[in-house]
């Protein structure tokens, strides 16, 4: 493309809103803006501008480039699928699907997609929501190289680091192990620092000790003092960890392997939703390891 596509986002929550923003910054056009959540559209428009439709065929009708963010496979199969949807008049358009999904919905899409005279890819995103307003996501994508290449100088403007990994449903099946060890990682810190509390050790000192350790982690720098704190502002709620967890045990259900420790730790972000919780960004599994009023719960369990 000679100059800069315009651009469409369908799904305007936190991750989807500040990648529009981010793209408005550095000199695309944001052409359209969908969401079932109406005004979050608005909000976003404030900053973006863009059409704000109901229709999602009016999205691709005025985009070159739609970005999609979506909650789950069902959401993205509906925003595909039948009338009314956005592979109404798309031929030519090129879909870049941010949303950790199952991967075999990337394969899925990308047949549809290139039965419509359009492209897809998968864009799966190992960062927050100041990396998406800034620019500084990690990005890993699937899908043909070809489309790759169309997109690139945008998602390029998207991310810090930026990596191919290969056809359709790949970069899906990467994104679900990084984040099904993540989750991992969140649990067994929680749980570390749940000991070190009822011990009556210093906390301040335990996670520094940690961080020179082999106790060390991404998720002890971004999540440890927020668990210690019981700061708990929703940027990765503990209901999204659980469905990528799911998603990874999926994954190896279908290669005949158990892994007990995403099992369990899938179980653990279940029962947060159970208790209520699932709002709760997901270094709350402190709130279930730290001595407190859902004690109960877990001695019922075990």
């Amino acid at each position: 493309m000679s100059a800069l596509p315009k651009i469409g986002i369908v799904g305007t929550g936190r991750m989807g809103a500040n990648i529009a923003r981010r793209l408005k910054d550095v000199g695309y056009t944001i052409a359209a803006l969908y969401d079932v959540n109406r005004s979050s559209c608005e909000e976003t428009a404030r900053d973006t501008g863009g059409e704000i439709t109901d229709s999602l065929p009016r999205v691709t009708e005025l985009s070159d480039v739609i970005i999609t963010v979506v909650s789950d496979d069902a959401a993205m199969y509906q925003i595909f699928s039948g009338a009314g949807a956005l592979l109404d008049g798309a031929k030519g358009r090129i879909f870049v699907n941010c949303a950790t999904v199952t991967p075999s919905v990337h394969v899925d899409i990308e047949r549809v997609a290139e039965a419509a005279g359009a492209q897809s890819l998968e864009a799966c995103m190992a960062s927050s929501i100041p990396q998406a307003r800034n620019g500084t996501l990690y990005l890993m994508v699937g899908g043909k190289r070809e489309a790759f290449e169309r997109v690139r100088p945008m998602l390029e403007k998207m991310s810090a680091s930026l990596k191919y990994i290969g056809e359709a449903g790949r970069a899906a099946q990467v994104k679900a192990l990084v984040n099904m060890v993540m989750n991992i990682n969140t649990a067994g810190l929680a749980e570390g620092l749940g000991l070190g509390n009822a011990l009556g050790l210093d906390l301040d000192m335990l996670r520094e000790v940690f961080s020179q350790t082999g106790a060390n982690s991404r998720v002890l720098e971004t999540d440890g003092l927020d668990m210690q704190n019981r700061d708990h502002d929703c940027y990765f709620s503990a209901e999204h960890a659980a469905k990528d967890s799911g998603i990874a045990l999926s994954l190896a259900e279908d290669e005949d392997l158990r892994l007990p420790l995403a099992q369990a730790t899938f179980e653990q972000f279940e029962l947060m939703k159970r208790l209520g919780l699932g709002g709760l960004d997901k270094s709350g599994v402190s709130e279930l390891t730290f001595p407190n009023r859902h004690a109960q719960h877990l001695t019922a369990r075990t």
